[in-house]
């Protein structure tokens, strides 16, 4: 196995050089009745992707663990039988998938000549290894064809655009400056990749023996990773392969290419996005995913079927409106399993060719299933409120019977104290019901008085669930009540929920945040002068707005905020945003600074922090700066956390994870008391409007 379980002391105080202690190993023995750390972390493991053998008799997952020398996670590739027993560490890598006879694993590991590359790994009394590809572009999303014979996957192919000027020739051993980027797509880069205009994701096919792989699709135009057709000779894929295409928003269609010849044929034609196409076992019917066309910020996808021409489309499962996520036929063609989020949770759900939905699993869970063989046995990763993420398997006929397969945290956990988490339902304003967990410090006593944080999370369309969450834990293990909600807006709760925040966000959420405190206030165990707010992204943008809206906090970390819509929206990764106003902002620029928590500035008292990475283009470093500087000139409490080597986010390496972890404690613990506690409900609602 992995360790032997340490103690290990993380504790670390914000001082103004910006210097985090992060502690030193102990040689003692770790007390009894231990609580949760930082340090905790340097050990967490995660496992994910679980995949059955054709024989159903063995389960290869991905296993990912810290790199504590090199910051980093590592991921390798394990395998054990179908009961869990017999755990091994096959090999590092990702993408693990079964050849359709069982005996190859094929997988994505570090190749020749460089960067990410194609391998098989052979499961008989042999167990070699071999390089299949020597690609100069990483392949994705690697995928068997049903007869075996061939593997399909997804690479960028280059394309970068050039201008034929005539400059001087240079002087001999002259050294010039590299030529310029010259950028015309509308979007041409992305968070955590960096720019993307230097080529389009395409399909390509190769033998399963290895060789020259070959291009299947064609055009400057960005396709889906590929599903096969049953026979062996077609792929299914989603792309808009339009002239004006790159404009389209929430615009795709689904594909059929025959692998010969390159032949590629549209096989729907509507507004709206269709996507995730995948043959049922018998290769007659295409089920998809989409919608129709719509202004709505969010919509909740149905499934669709159409037969494997693309003729009589339907939809399937309209009346459920929860968005299907991991689409799997059942091997007899009955029809489909997937995932469905609703109300914090996420569990198993089936839909038939007749239409009828059912829930096959129950439960208080975050269940994600991820395969299905000919038996019914299926596998997935399943979280609950103290058990972290765990490989589980069960059969569709018994699906309460599941099976943990995984301890991979079982030895961290081990004589720790867990804060509980109880879940509430509170109703705000215009009626809507709001769903939040409160979680509690271990030993928690409810005669006395704690500090709450409340977490927002980003998307702002998103759900947060009531599965385990160690950031969660290691901060009420010091001693806080944490609060997180899903307010208007988030998804799991039905598409006018999610669309409730169209044109208005942040706005009325606000309104949810602010009963959800009340409501833990009323319980009487919080002391409502040490309240304290925070989240990322989306988080960041409700955080800024709230201290521009009520002073009843004491402090709060705005992190990877959107502070002024104006600048972000032609600043960020992507032109969708611009699509989320009434108008665009030369046309009439008055919501977008209504909306914008920097015109509400003056009001804001709370000593307000602010972390995000240097190399963000989500949500760009600028914004940060730009209300740093604002909160300066009004000569409130701040400071900027630049958290270097992260994209969007400040949590991706281990070390930075711990920092955002300390930093916010450190910062929260400096300011006892809020500024305004006399400030109560929704507190203020004055401010500039525009």
């Amino acid at each position: 196995m992995r360790r032997v379980p340490q103690s290990i002391a993380l504790a670390g105080l914000l001082t103004f050089s910006g210097h985090v202690s992060l502690g030193a190993q102990q040689a003692t023995a770790p007390p009894a009745n231990r609580r949760i750390t930082v340090a905790d972390h340097l050990e967490w493991e995660d496992v994910g992707d679980p995949q059955l053998s054709p024989d159903g008799r063995q389960v290869a997952f991905t296993r990912r663990s810290v790199d504590k020398v090199n910051d980093k996670w590592d991921t390798a590739i394990w395998v054990m039988n179908a009961d869990g027993s017999r755990q091994r560490s096959v090999i590092a890598g990702t993408s693990p998938r079964w050849s359709p006879d069982g005996s190859k694993l094929l997988f994505i590991a570090t190749g020749q000549p460089t960067g990410m590359q194609l391998w098989v790994r052979f499961m008989d009394g042999d167990a070699g290894t071999t390089q299949l590809t020597r690609l100069t572009e990483a392949p994705t999303e690697p995928e068997w064809s049903p007869d075996g014979s061939q593997i399909a996957f997804r690479m960028n192919v280059p394309t970068r655009e050039t201008w034929n000027i005539a400059l001087p020739a240079q002087p001999k051993g002259a050294k010039w400056t590299e030529s310029p980027r010259i950028v015309q797509r509308l979007n041409y880069r992305s968070d955590r990749i960096g720019f993307t205009d230097d080529g389009y994701q395409h399909l390509f096919v190769m033998s399963a023996e290895g060789g020259q792989a070959r291009a299947v699709t064609n055009g400057n135009w960005n396709h889906s990773a590929a599903r096969w057709t049953p026979d062996s000779k077609a792929l299914l894929f989603s792309s808009l392969r339009t002239a004006d295409s790159e404009g389209a928003w929430r615009e795709t269609e689904i594909y059929r290419a025959d692998v010969s010849t390159g032949t590629i044929v549209g096989l729907t034609s509507r507004k709206g996005p269709d996507s995730n196409p995948i043959a049922s076992p018998d290769g007659r019917l295409i089920a998809y995913t989409g919608y129709d066309s719509t202004d709505a910020t969010w919509k909740d996808a149905n499934i669709y079927l159409m037969n494997a021409d693309g003729t009589n489309a339907r939809a399937l499962n309209a009346a459920l409106d929860r968005a299907p996520q991991g689409m799997m036929w059942a091997l007899d063609g009955s029809g489909v399993y997937y995932n469905v989020e609703n109300e914090g949770y996420r569990n198993l759900y089936f839909t038939s060719l007749a239409g009828q939905t059912r829930q096959v699993t129950t439960g208080k869970q975050v269940l994600s299933v991820t395969d299905v063989d000919r038996m019914g046995n299926m596998v997935g990763i399943q979280s609950t409120e103290l058990q972290p993420n765990d490989v589980v398997r069960f059969n569709v006929r018994t699906p309460s019977a599941v099976t943990r397969l995984t301890h991979v945290n079982d030895d961290v956990l081990a004589g720790k104290q867990l804060g509980r988490t109880e879940e509430v339902w509170l109703t705000s304003v215009d009626g809507f019901r709001v769903q939040g967990w409160i979680v509690k410090p271990p030993d928690f006593d409810p005669a006395k008085k704690y500090p709450l944080m409340l977490e927002i999370h980003g998307g702002p369309h998103a759900m947060y669930n009531g599965g385990f969450n160690l950031a969660r834990q290691d901060h009420v293990a010091n001693g806080y009540v944490l609060l997180y909600t899903n307010p208007r807006g988030s998804t799991g709760y039905g598409s006018a929920f999610g669309n409730a925040i169209k044109n208005a966000y942040p706005g009325k959420d606000f309104d949810d945040l602010m009963a959800s405190v009340d409501t833990v206030i009323n319980r009487g165990y919080v002391d409502s002068k040490r309240l304290y707010v925070f989240g990322c992204s989306g988080g960041g943008v409700l955080t800024s707005w709230i201290v521009g809206h009520t002073n009843r906090f004491a402090a709060a970390s705005a992190n990877c905020p959107v502070i002024d819509w104006l600048s972000f929206v032609g600043t960020t990764d992507g032109a969708s945003w611009y699509r989320n106003f009434a108008q665009l902002p030369w046309v009439d620029p008055s919501e977008h600074l209504r909306r914008s928590p920097l015109m509400y500035v003056g009001n804001v008292k709370t000593p307000t922090m602010l972390m995000t990475g240097v190399q963000d283009l989500r949500t760009p470093m600028p914004q940060t700066e730009e209300f740093y500087s604002a909160l300066k000139m009004m000569k409130v409490p701040t400071a900027m956390i630049r958290f270097n080597e992260e994209w969007h986010g400040t949590s991706s390496k281990p070390s930075n994870w711990m920092r955002t972890q300390l930093y916010m404690r450190s910062w929260f613990d400096k300011w006892p008391s809020s500024p305004a506690t006399s400030s109560a409900g929704t507190g203020m609602k004055s401010g500039v409007t525009p």
